[in-house]
């Protein structure tokens, strides 16, 4: 048949449906083929807080945005061109995320009227067939009837010949946006390799899927998005956990260190772990614990023995790991303490992003407890932000939290991924016996940077007491006197903050120097501040941009940038968290923007409190 393709710039689809009924895995699919074929991507996959929820149910409805284009991206979208819905609970959890005048592709076969009740739809309510969607473009598909029949034949019962019907969806929306189908044939093949039945089956219906979209009779168009123009080099689609697991190996080895990943099984943080166990050919030495404590303290054992020492958790875990995270900075030895940051409190949102455990990660730790403190932007960023936070780990001798957060860890985008002599060295500082004969090794002996050497246990001569009492200074012995504690709090600060002094200084992302409005921004902000800063300077708002990697110690010039600004405004996924901390520095009235729903911003709700504030 002849259909009229339309070229555009950017689209952005929603898949959803039940947990059990593959979208992550279509929306994945869709995301690496995009990907393949040069787009900018940027996804925002969105789970249930249930394993499983009730089918049918609005609580069970798992999603997957993707925004992909010609052009530059930097979030998942605002709206979607394209909602596909697998049910009726889909529809009702998701209408709101289409624009007007976009497409929803529906599964008939679930708007059946147990489905609607389900869905909590009045009674004789089937927004199918009454006009309540009629500013949107319908397209009504029988998905779970046509991958049946397709299956006919093929010797699996009904619930397995189900289980394919998001690869019939997928390939609908392959042909709609013009894509081959190679990419994700390959993907069959190596994920049932083991079952000849099952290739056939998923390749079958993804073909079937296609092949309805080119045979059948609709008004639907045929969409076609170009590669984008982007710098020479090497691609791939990168995932923000990924990402993590990568960037630590890549540490370690140019630390020429063994990396030590312990950790405790929770929701965001555990493919970290699934990634890191599948690289032991890189020396990776990968625990699950039986609980946080015993995980962070593998960790700081780890360390103590000269290997480098990591440990993730979200929110939860991280508040069990408190004391010993005092006792790696009591120790000062280094470690990486990775904080996936979902919805809290207690165990409050476990599927869903926010940005809330920065005071926590800042000040949640019993005495006077300074912690270095950096955070990845973006699910490439944390490749470089993880490798930073070991570098500065290791060559300061010091506990390192690297923040991350459900919605980047998750998310996906194309990574231009670097040289191994394009990354800094990371020099490790062991100590050795040079001592003369009756000199007494002093294992807290400091260099210019305040930094004591690594003493390696089992090193003759090098024998020091380790523990969590306070320290006398240089000795390392335990030490009551007032004046010592007193002493070596102050140190401990002085050498955090002296960390300032070998981080570069806070570049600006967009905008002038000085001006009127400045938007301060960390972590996951990043995308949707980007890109509301960039269409308000389009449309003659003067307004800048800088976005924080370093929280702790911040940059030496922030409070410089600040001052050259009339006003500022600082978004966050919180109820407020690092306006806290640059009121009491600098003083600075900020204005904060905040959302605490588990759901990142949009463009649109920042470039709104741009608007407002310079009115």
């Amino acid at each position: 048949m002849t259909y009229r393709t339309e070229i555009v710039k950017q689209v952005v689809i929603f898949f959803a449906g039940d947990s059990g009924d593959g979208i992550q895995l279509a929306g994945t699919q869709f995301t690496n083929t995009a990907a393949l074929l040069g787009n900018n991507v940027s996804t925002f996959p969105n789970f249930p807080a249930e394993i499983r929820a009730p089918q049918g149910t609005l609580a069970g409805v798992s999603g997957f945005q993707l925004h992909f284009g010609s052009v530059e991206i930097h979030t998942p979208g605002d709206a979607a061109d394209v909602l596909v819905v697998m049910n009726a609970a889909a529809l009702k959890a998701n209408l709101q995320q289409l624009k007007e005048g976009g497409v929803i592709i529906a599964n008939s076969d679930g708007f059946d009227a147990k489905k609607l009740k389900l869905a909590k739809y009045p009674n004789g309510v089937n927004p199918l067939k009454d006009d309540s969607l009629s500013k949107y473009r319908l397209y009504e598909i029988d998905v779970t009837k046509l991958t049946r029949t397709c299956l006919e034949g093929s010797g699996l019962g009904t619930k397995d010949s189900d289980r394919p019907k998001n690869m019939f969806v997928l390939g609908y929306i392959y042909w709609m946006y013009n894509r081959k189908l190679d990419a994700t044939i390959e993907f069959i093949k190596e994920q049932f390799k083991k079952s000849s039945t099952l290739i056939d089956a998923n390749i079958k219906v993804l073909n079937a899927g296609y092949n309805y979209g080119d045979t059948t009779e609709t008004s639907m168009n045929r969409y076609e998005v170009k590669a984008a123009e982007v710098s020479p080099g090497t691609y791939r689609n990168i995932i923000g956990n990924q990402a993590t697991a990568l960037g630590l190996i890549a540490a370690s080895s140019k630390a020429d260190l063994t990396l030590f990943y312990a950790s405790y099984p929770i929701t965001p943080a555990s493919d970290i772990l699934h990634e890191l166990s599948k690289h032991k050919n890189f020396g990776v030495k990968t625990f699950q614990a039986e609980d946080e404590i015993a995980a962070i303290t593998s960790a700081i054992g780890a360390s103590f023995g000269g290997s480098l020492g990591v440990t993730a958790s979200s929110g939860p875990g991280i508040a069990l790991k408190g004391e010993a995270i005092g006792l790696a900075l009591m120790l000062e030895l280094p470690l990486v303490i990775v904080n996936v940051q979902r919805g809290g409190p207690s165990t409050g949102l476990p599927t869903k992003t926010e940005q809330a455990d920065l005071l926590q990660a800042l000040y949640g730790r019993n005495g006077e407890s300074p912690v270095v403190v950096i955070a990845a932007s973006t699910p490439s960023d944390c490749f470089y932000t993880v490798y930073e936070a070991c570098r500065i780990a290791v060559e300061h001798m010091t506990p390192v939290f690297f923040l991350s957060d459900g919605y980047i860890a998750n998310g996906a985008e194309p990574w231009k991924f670097p040289l191994e002599n394009e990354l800094k060295k990371i020099e490790a500082r062991f100590a050795e016996n040079k001592l003369a004969v009756g000199e007494k090794f002093l294992p807290y002996k400091r260099n210019e940077k305040l930094v004591r050497e690594w003493a390696i246990p089992g090193t003759k001569g090098l024998e020091h007491r380790v523990g969590g009492l306070e320290k006398e200074n240089e000795t390392g012995n335990i030490s009551y006197d007032p004046d010592n504690h007193e002493f070596m709090v102050k140190m401990r600060e002085a050498k955090i903050q002296k960390i300032a002094d070998y981080i570069p200084e806070q570049k600006f992302d967009q905008g002038k120097e000085k001006g009127k409005l400045l938007v301060i921004g960390w972590g996951s902000t990043y995308g949707s501040i980007k890109t509301a800063v960039q269409e308000s300077i389009g449309e003659g708002l003067e307004v800048s941009h800088i976005h924080i990697k370093y929280l702790n110690p911040l940059p030496k010039n922030i409070g410089s940038i600040i001052k050259n600004f009339e006003k500022v405004l600082i978004p966050e996924m919180n109820n407020g968290q690092l306006i806290k901390v640059l009121r009491d520095k600098f003083l600075v009235d900020a204005i904060g923007h905040n959302k605490i729903k588990g759901m990142p911003f949009t463009a649109a709700e920042i470039k709104n409190k741009i608007v407002e504030v310079l009115q």
